[in-house]
């Protein structure tokens, strides 16, 4: 009965049979227009690929199109991933005049500026990006998709709708990751083109907080200035945000990439454009000249399209057509070119500061200071303006925090008196919730560490998950011996220089890792997964000893704390899988492996006075 209770009292939605999708998504917003269907899907790792096709209301997508525009697009495909992410499959017979339209996007300033571009698209997704490409001349294109199941569909499944675009003969797809490419790219582009691929209902929830995005950092920046040619310019084209946040943190990283490479005057080499509803940064190796400003005022007064940066710019320049009750662009590029960027950064109510590799939250806008401001105006549409993702995590963190502390000291509080002294209780605890925290502290910064090294976050996950988990399990088998030879039949002695190895080991690889991976990045996927195992191999062997040493210790104290041990620990590695994302997002993955190493040096401390150990049974971690 209540069961049956609970059942019928539950949301809809929480007891349905099928998987739920959210009202709000944008596939599920599509299928309520009449006749929409869904007409293919692809699931992988990647996420669920789902093409819609709506032939009584048309799909029309062209981010950032001019309100001056006046040719009708084509038919398009609507490809939603995960039920949100937009891309458009396009229909196209080979006439380029077909798709003009593409030249009143945001996105088509840069061919404005260059002639017969040799051009990187870093996210292919439908082909649209390719589409102005070819329309505009380009000499050659590479278009890198990181989604096996897109390609297919683009380049396979749909090529007659397409026109079979990529197919083309100077045409290139490439299946990697757009970092990972870009770092190994051999050849120099006039043009690395970064299209539009999430959608802005995403982009508003803040609901990409916390993922880590490699694209969007100052040393992305870098690697892509570096494999452009003397006059090549990098496009990134974002949703237009008011208050700003996507288009003002993008201007610091470039500004910060720049400089990085020597670039005494950076605002010479930069400008930005804004639509209704997109803005597109250009992002020059070189200087912009007086005739590519005279084009780009020339492409910005004829589509409607506001200029909020270029070289010589004035305040009398910005704000003609879509107007804004504050120009929020430009005084934000005014100041982050000036000497008071760091306090226009610090001041400013979103957190704008350049994302970078160890700290690469670029979608990560929220500050605490806004809060309460927000919340005062959630009537007037400020609680849409907060990034949900955050005050979520933190909201998961204090309630995992709260059952931790009850399922684990109410237990002990009732059985104290079998467990020993209070001051044991207390100290033989936080060993072990030490260990779990560095533990997962340590697993989960390597896994992004890696994710570079090895192109995607999946295989990262699945490397680096392994190979702790494999040695740090062959360190449990060995502890016996480490802590009778090396420990001299002392368990905390054999665990205090176990977490001295810890320590030498992770400040090392924190200075190595960088460089090494980028030598290494070129080599194929199979070598770099057997490298990644060979340097995870030493650091998870021995961090696999001191659990199963710190378990020996208190057993021949009070065998009864045992399970309580195993429960604090796997409380803290629940913890730790939450509290690291929150770490890594103020204090960078750096930070959290420093933490990490600071709470193995500090548990050997907690275990009291040295036991000798007469026979050590191994454990598993």
């Amino acid at each position: 009965m209540a069961a049956a209770f609970v059942a019928v009292s539950l949301p809809p939605s929480w007891v349905a049979p099928e998987p739920h999708m959210s009202q709000y998504k944008g596939l599920r917003i599509a299928l309520e227009v009449p006749n929409a269907r869904v007409i293919e899907e692809r699931s992988s790792p990647l996420g669920l690929l789902t093409v819609v096709e709506s032939p009584t209301v048309p799909f029309r997508y062209a981010p950032g199109l001019s309100l001056a525009n006046t040719q009708e697009p084509p038919a398009q495909l609507a490809v939603f991933t995960d039920g949100d992410s937009i891309a458009a499959i396009t229909a196209y017979g080979g006439d380029p005049a077909k798709v003009a339209y593409l030249d009143r996007t945001t996105a088509a300033l840069p061919y404005r500026i260059l002639e017969r571009p040799r051009v990187l698209i870093l996210g292919a997704g439908g082909g649209e990006q390719v589409l102005l490409a070819l329309r505009a001349g380009a000499d050659t294109v590479d278009a890198v998709e990181v989604n096996p199941q897109m390609i297919d569909l683009a380049r396979n499944r749909f090529a007659d709708f397409a026109g079979g675009i990529f197919s083309r003969p100077n045409l290139r797809l490439h299946l990697a990751e757009a970092r990972a490419f870009a770092a190994t790219a051999g050849e120099r582009y006039d043009l690395i083109q970064m299209p539009l691929l999430d959608s802005f209902s995403a982009a508003a929830a803040g609901v990409q907080s916390l993922h880590e995005n490699y694209t969007y950092t100052v040393e992305a920046m870098r690697d892509y200035l570096a494999i452009l040619g003397p006059d090549g310019v990098v496009a990134i084209t974002r949703w237009l945000r008011v208050p700003p946040r996507d288009s003002l943190k993008l201007f610091a990283i470039a500004i910060a990439a720049l400089e990085a490479e020597g670039v005494a005057e950076p605002d010479r080499h930069l400008a930005l454009i804004r639509s209704w509803n997109t803005a597109t940064l250009l992002v020059a190796k070189s200087p912009f000249k007086g005739e590519d400003i005279a084009v780009i005022r020339s492409f910005a007064a004829e589509n409607f399209f506001d200029i909020s940066w270029v070289p010589g710019i004035s305040a009398s320049d910005v704000n003609h057509f879509n107007q804004l009750d504050q120009e929020y662009l430009y005084e934000g590029a005014l100041a982050l070119l000036s000497p008071e960027r760091a306090d226009f950064i610090e001041r400013y109510k979103f957190a704008i500061a350049p994302a970078t590799d160890n700290r690469p939250y670029f979608f990560d806008f929220f500050r605490w200071r806004a809060l309460p401001e927000l919340l005062a105006l959630r009537t007037q549409g400020g609680a849409a303006m907060l990034d949900w993702s955050y005050l979520i995590l933190v909201t998961t963190l204090v309630q995992a925090a709260i059952l931790s502390a009850v399922l684990i000291l109410l237990p002990l509080w009732i059985r104290r008196d079998a467990l020993g002294k209070a001051l044991h209780r207390l100290r033989f605890g936080l060993y072990f919730l030490a260990l779990g925290l560095a533990f997962l502290f340590i697993e989960i910064a390597f896994i992004q560490r890696f994710v570079l090294f090895l192109g995607h976050p999946f295989y990262a996950v699945a490397v680096v998950l392994a190979g702790f988990l494999a040695f740090a399990g062959l360190g449990s088998a060995v502890a016996a011996r480490w802590a009778a030879v090396v420990g001299r039949g002392s368990a905390v002695r054999g665990i205090a220089l176990a977490v001295g190895v810890i320590a030498v080991l992770a400040a090392t690889y924190l200075l190595a890792l960088p460089p090494v991976f980028e030598r290494l990045l070129a080599f194929p996927d199979a070598a770099k997964i057997a490298i990644a195992l060979l340097l995870i191999a030493p650091l998870a062997l021995f961090m696999g000893m001191p659990f199963p040493l710190g378990l020996e210790h208190v057993g021949a104290r009070s065998e009864t704390f045992i399970p309580w041990a195993w429960g604090i620990n796997g409380c803290a590695s629940v913890l730790s899988a939450i509290l690291a994302t929150l770490l890594a997002m103020h204090v960078g993955f750096s930070g959290v492996v420093m933490i990490a190493v600071v709470l193995y040096l500090v548990a050997p401390a907690l275990l009291g006075n040295r036991l000798k150990i007469q026979t050590m049974i191994p454990f598993q971690s």
